[in-house]
């Protein structure tokens, strides 16, 4: 697996980039290629390679097509196709790019170089690419392999990425960057008043746990809080067999977060940073926790549990009243939790919710320049009353089916009470179709948007 950019030497190999249709572009290449370019039908479509040979029959050079805008516009990334169909060898690109679409380009080449391969051999593209000339190289390298963290965490299996594996995971994270990591687990839990915590995870063979992990020890103050949900079965609301298949990615927003950290430590951004994951199993056991419980939260709030398949904001609540307490200048929640997010809004987009009009602004700003889509959806004051069940001063899973992801985004908020600026993000973390520089598993979503827009929300 390839994340890097080569290094440039005498031996590399011109890859010119053309649009679709620039009759132009072809007419400005040397007539041999000219010819060979027609010859062959090259037009430039998006993803589309056509070797010249040299008058001795090596590469003398390749042509690449980035389509036009229509098509750029259903595809992110498409030009990271044309990584594939290259053989080895190592290129330069030359290129009319803007900044931004040439950072997007050298991204996602580089994330095309990504296979899982734990469990099985793939095959990777051999032909490599110089860092373009005005790209922050390392930088890029920094966010790829972000999410090729954020990408194994989500895709390795639940047996072998069970709460403990994921608590070694972040100890390993944090050795390579010098952060600090504390655990409290099990039994300890309940000691340290995470009480919904250890109700989810109590019935599984593998303790529940908190994760905290700091860095940094100067700047503004950044705590991030990631579902890490290991394996959800939906607890004794069982979830049917179809809807189990891919509950190994239910610890998607621990994954995501854990892919920013990694991209803010190696980029060694000017803020201290704070990640909390409440690692669990929801598991089925003559211990799990019922529905028509009534939990009493770190926070103090009671909550009556109406459906146990609504298990991560629990966890959530407890790690964001946690973070509540220390008020950062920012925090940030990611979770993969609720399907109504996915009718919504479908795979492919992250939807997120802001306190702070700027923040979401900057979101925004963010994900246009990082090819990384954001939605953003409200904390609508006028559906509070869904959550609130009266027996109990919350409802984990109001009924009706109505305004699911917001509902779920509501009860989060009513557990950060002291930090002004607070932002949700409900992702899906699995890409179900592969494409250019996304294949088919886990994603990260909406990492590099925060990355982007981290500068602005927090002054850096």
């Amino acid at each position: 697996m390839t994340l890097t950019f080569a290094p440039d030497t005498d031996d590399v190999f011109p890859l010119i980039l053309i649009e679709k249709g620039d009759d132009a572009a072809i007419d400005l290449l040397p007539d041999h290629a000219a010819a060979w370019a027609t010859a062959n039908g090259f037009k430039g479509a998006l993803g589309e390679v056509l070797v010249v040979p040299g008058q001795d029959g090596t590469i003398a050079m390749a042509l690449a097509g980035n389509g036009d805008q229509a098509a750029r516009a259903r595809k992110r990334f498409g030009f990271a196709a044309a990584r594939t169909k290259l053989p080895s060898g190592t290129y330069r690109l030359e290129h009319n790019l803007s900044p931004k679409d040439l950072e997007e380009t050298a991204l996602g080449w580089l994330l095309e170089g990504y296979r899982f391969d734990r469990y099985a051999s793939q095959s990777t593209p051999q032909a490599q690419l110089v860092a373009p000339e005005g790209l922050d190289a390392q930088r890029l390298e920094a966010i790829a392999a972000g999410e090729a963290l954020t990408r194994d965490l989500i895709n390795t299996p639940t047996e072998d990425m069970g709460p403990d594996h994921l608590e070694d995971a972040i100890r390993t994270l944090a050795d390579g960057h010098g952060a600090s990591v504390d655990v409290v687990k099990d039994e300890a839990l309940l000691d340290a008043n995470f009480p919904m915590i250890h109700a989810v995870g109590r019935a599984a063979s593998r303790a529940p746990r908190l994760i905290d992990l700091r860095w940094g020890s100067a700047g503004p103050t950044l705590t991030l809080v990631g579902k890490g949900v290991c394996f959800d079965t939906g607890g004794l609301n069982l979830k049917p067999g179809a809807s189990m298949g891919l509950m190994k990615k239910d610890m998607g927003g621990a994954a995501t977060v854990l892919g920013l950290a990694q991209m803010i430590m190696a980029l060694d951004l000017p803020l201290r940073l704070r990640v909390l994951i409440p690692a669990v199993e929801n598991a089925v056991a003559g211990n799990a926790f019922r529905p028509g419980d009534i939990l009493t939260s770190r926070k103090g709030l009671t909550v009556e549990v109406n459906n146990t398949d609504a298990e991560g904001r629990l966890v959530l609540a407890d790690a964001l009243a946690l973070a509540d307490e220390e008020t950062p200048d920012l925090m940030i929640s990611m979770a993969t939790l609720t399907g109504a997010a996915r009718v919504a809004v479908g795979p492919d987009l992250s939807p997120f919710y802001a306190t702070a009009d700027g923040d979401a602004d900057a979101l925004r700003k963010g994900a246009r320049q990082a090819a990384d889509p954001v939605w953003e959806l409200p904390f609508w004051a006028p559906y509070e009353a869904m959550i609130e069940p009266g027996i109990a001063d919350l409802d984990n899973a109001p009924k009706g089916g109505f305004a699911g992801s917001i509902t779920a985004a509501l009860f989060l908020k009513r557990f950060v009470t002291d930090t002004p600026r607070y932002v949700h993000f409900d992702i899906y973390g699995w890409n179900p179709t592969a494409a250019p520089a996304r294949p088919k598993g886990g994603v990260g979503m909406g990492a590099r948007a925060l990355l982007e827009a981290l500068p602005e929300m927090l002054d850096l």
